[in-house]
This record gives structure tokens, sequence and C-alpha cells, in this order.
């Protein structure tokens, strides 16, 4: 993720502290307008799309342009890039094997891949982020000028495992949390091993095909976002230059997800309602614990700044930004895509707009 999406992230996650008041009064469409054209106005999206459920009503919004120096709008259901957003994909496919008896979340992951990672890391660990693995893309620089020389390089799971697995443990297995992409990458190589298939056409196979998200897809190392689309822009020697196009084996089952906020608002309908998973691990995936307090598996569990619960998972990678959360009742559901732009302004009065109105 990008040095300007990590700050566009980290204002959007304070959103959920504080003290606002809930109220039961339909979401305002207007003032959920105002939010992504403040985003637009001040720079930080070339263009910004929203889904919003609420209740029964379902509507889309969007703001800004689908490219600089031109008046084209955004595709009203354009595909971007969803990050960090594939971990829920993830998750579901390794929850799916444990119900199948094909694997044991509390197993040692080298039960699975022998010498892969410490051998006290489990399945569990890996999907809740309490592992201790080293974050990898630490290591890479993602921001536009720094991202430039690795751009269209062709990363193998192995590599990017071994960058961090070259590096001492954050902590001990189960004893903290941690955000790492390391542990979803290394789940990719758990899911080809398990399935004897590629990472895609797993995921394909047992979520998309079933879900029919026919505008959902994992490129694996394919530098374009096939359909239409909203361009990306950063700052590169000084100029503004279009990131849209990168090679996205970087991240791979961690976060290389192509898709709209139709699909994702399909997607997490049926994951929290209960579609995909069987009863048992539908009870792991939203369970936290007193060292993991606001992710379960593959997904957040976290408060808007009203109190009200709220799941779902954000995405950030280089050029893009994703919000997907859902009310535990699923009457309040937001999707939300940014491809970003060159300005400078601090986004979080948008973001607070956005979300007091949805959530609050």
């Amino acid at each position: 993720m990008g040095t300007r999406l990590l700050a566009t992230a980290a204002a959007f996650s304070l959103l959920f502290t504080g003290t606002a008041v809930a109220d039961d009064t339909a979401v305002d469409r207007r003032i959920v307008q105002e939010g992504l054209d403040e985003l637009a106005a001040i720079g930080v999206a070339q263009g910004t799309q929203a889904h919003v459920t609420d209740g029964r009503t379902r509507f889309t919004a969007r703001s800004g342009t689908a490219e600089r120096n031109s008046p084209r709008p955004v595709p009203p259901n354009g595909r971007f890039r969803a990050g960090s957003i594939t971990k829920s994909f993830t998750s579901t496919v390794v929850l799916q094997l444990a119900g199948e008896g094909r694997l044991d979340l509390d197993a040692p992951v080298v039960r699975y891949l022998p010498g892969l990672v410490d051998s006290r890391i489990t399945v569990r660990h890996l999907l809740q982020m309490t592992g201790g693995l080293f974050n990898y893309t630490n290591a890479l620089s993602f921001d536009p000028q720094g991202f430039e020389p690795i751009r269209f390089r062709r990363w193998q799971p192995e590599e990017l495992v071994a960058i961090a697995t070259a590096e001492p443990l954050d902590f001990e297995p189960g004893t903290k949390w941690n955000y790492s992409n390391t542990n979803y990458v290394v789940l990719g190589l758990l899911i080809e091993k398990i399935t004897g298939r590629p990472y895609e056409k797993a995921v394909a196979q047992r979520v998309l095909k079933p879900l029919r998200l026919d505008d959902t897809t994992f490129p694996g190392d394919d530098v374009e976002i096939r359909g239409p689309h909203a361009h990306s822009y950063g700052i590169v020697n000084g100029q503004p230059v279009d990131t849209t196009r990168w090679n996205p084996s970087v991240f791979w089952a961690a976060g290389d997800v192509i898709t709209t906020t139709r699909d994702l608002n399909a997607f997490y309908a049926a994951l929290l309602g209960g579609r995909l998973l069987e009863p048992a691990q539908q009870a792991e995936l939203t369970r936290t614990t007193s060292v993991s307090t606001d992710y379960g598996l593959g997904v957040f569990v976290e408060k808007a700044p009203c109190g009200t619960t709220i799941i779902g998972h954000p995405g950030g990678v280089p050029g893009f930004a994703t919000y997907a959360y859902s009310t535990p009742d699923f009457q309040r559901r937001v999707e939300l895509s940014i491809s970003s732009g060159v300005g400078t302004g601090d986004p979080t009065n948008a973001y607070a707009k956005l979300i007091n109105e949805i959530f609050c």
C-alpha cells in the first residue's frame, strides 16, 4: 500500500472510535454524495464509487472522473483493485476445507507445508494474524516513486514468504496480534496443497461461480484491469503518473482481487449470511479473542463511532483503497472504492460523513 493510501486508511480506521449517538432514520443519499464529492474535490480520489444498502433499499453513488483531464465519469459498476479484501476470500476457502475435514485449524502449518514456517504456527494463527510472521510488504516500497522499479515484476509466492522468514518472528505465536500479509500468502499455498489446484481456480470454483460473481477475478500476474474502471494516479519524479497497471503477484492471496462494489455486496452478504460455510466454521469466522480483539478469521469485527458493530474488511494497494462493511443484521452495508488522485487533502472529514451517515 502506498504512503498516501496508508494515510487514507489510517484516517478511515480512526473513525471506529468515539461516542456519536445512533438513530434509526434512513440513510440520506445527499450526505453520502457530499462525502464522495469531498474526496474527489480534495484530490484524494480521482474517482470513487459507493454501493449502499439501507434495509430493503439499495443505491449507488459516484464522484470524480475515470481519468485525469477527461470528463468521462466513473463507470457505475467499474472494476477496481480491492487489495486486502482478498483475505476474506482466502479465509472462506480455508474454512470450507476445514468444514470438509481436509485440514485442522489448530494443526501446525508444517503438517501440510513442511519446513515453510516456524513449526509452532498453526493454520488458525495465520487466519487470525497471531502467528508472529514478519510482514514481507514492510520490506518493499509501495509509494509511487519507490514502487516504480518493481511495478511490473512477477513474484512467486515462495519468494514473498522467504522475505518474511528471513526475519525473526515478531512475537511468540499466539501471544500478540500483528497485521501481516505473509499469513495469507502462506494460506494461498496451503489452499493449493490441499486442493491440488491453483489458488485462483480454487477460489473461482468454491466462491465466484456459486455466487455468480462474474465481475470478480484473481488476476495472477496480469497487469491489466479487464473491463470498465477508473484510473489511479501518483507522483513520480514530481509529475503525475498513471499507476493503474502493475503486476499484482506481489500481493497474491493476500491482496490481488479485482472486483466491483456489487460483487462485494453479494459476496459479503453470502459470507456473513452463512451461505458459504458450515455452522461450526461460520461461528469461527467472526470470533475474536483477547489477543485479536477486533479481527476474526479473515474479517474485522469493529465498532462504528456510535457503537454499532460492523463486520468486513478494508483494502489498500498502490492506487486503490476499498472498504466493505456490514452490520451483523445486514440492514446497513457499504462497499466503497477509491482510485487514488494526486491531491494532498485530509480525507478524515469526508470519511466521517460517510460512515456516520451509513452506520450511525
